[in-house]
């Protein structure tokens, strides 16, 4: 199944399960300075970045590959919503502004297929920046006792791609969420979308996996990237 398929078949549940997506909205925002007029969302999902926005903008360009989260997003006369995906060049190229203020991107980035390139079309666009990309340490204990490698990138290899094309304020923090069993602990990894769709244990091996998982907790770790 495609990520976009993934996203969009738990578009409904997506709102109650996105609780650290939630936690690094609000970290970003805390991070401004400035209230922007022009903004662009990135990955923009339902729509959470946008109904965080408290002030009066201009526009708000949102921007997902996902039909169904889309639908769930909030429109208006000064809302414009992009059926698109951030690894094609052409998005860039044809459908995007270059005037927008600020670029956000929470939790969507790391599932950029050339992060170099995408961040080099982010710095053509000109404007300010606030961007979180989850890294390799998220689910980092399930990860070693599955024993799979992490699909995401390593906080050192953002940094080193960010300070070639961005030269951003970066910070990493990391976050915790708690489970009162397992099963909901893999319910919550299944309807949030942090999955992307990747399905390489046999139902014999997650419950092995259910059993043997040692936390009452999930792991996350996150970049975060000023500008």
């Amino acid at each position: 199944m495609k990520i976009s398929s993934e996203f969009s078949k738990n578009a409904l549940n997506y709102g109650s399960y996105n609780v650290i997506q939630n936690r690094v909205i609000k970290r970003l925002f805390e991070k401004l300075d400035y209230q922007p007029k022009k903004i662009l969302d990135l990955g923009c999902g339902s729509g959470a970045v946008c109904r965080s926005v408290d002030w009066e903008y201009e526009n708000f360009t949102g921007v997902d590959f996902a039909l169904g989260m889309l639908e769930l997003h909030p429109k208006s006369s000064n809302i414009v919503c992009i059926y698109g995906d951030f690894n094609d060049a052409t998005l860039f190229q044809d459908r995007l502004e270059k005037n927008y203020e600020h670029i956000f991107s929470a939790s969507a980035l790391q599932w950029a297929d050339d992060l170099e390139r995408l961040f080099c079309e982010i710095n053509k666009l000109g404007a300010r920046v606030s961007l979180a990309i989850f890294s390799s340490n998220t689910f980092k204990t399930l990860n070693k006792t599955a024993n799979l490698s992490s699909i995401l990138r390593s906080v050192d290899e953002i940094e080193r791609i960010q300070k070639k094309h961005l030269d951003a304020q970066m910070e990493v923090a990391q976050y915790k969420l708690e489970f009162e069993s397992t099963r909901d602990m893999f319910k919550y990894i299944k309807k949030s979308g942090v999955s992307a769709s990747r399905k390489v244990l046999s139902y014999k091996e997650t419950k092995k996996l259910m059993q043997e998982y040692p936390l009452n907790y999930l792991e996350f770790e996150v970049v975060f990237l000023y500008r």
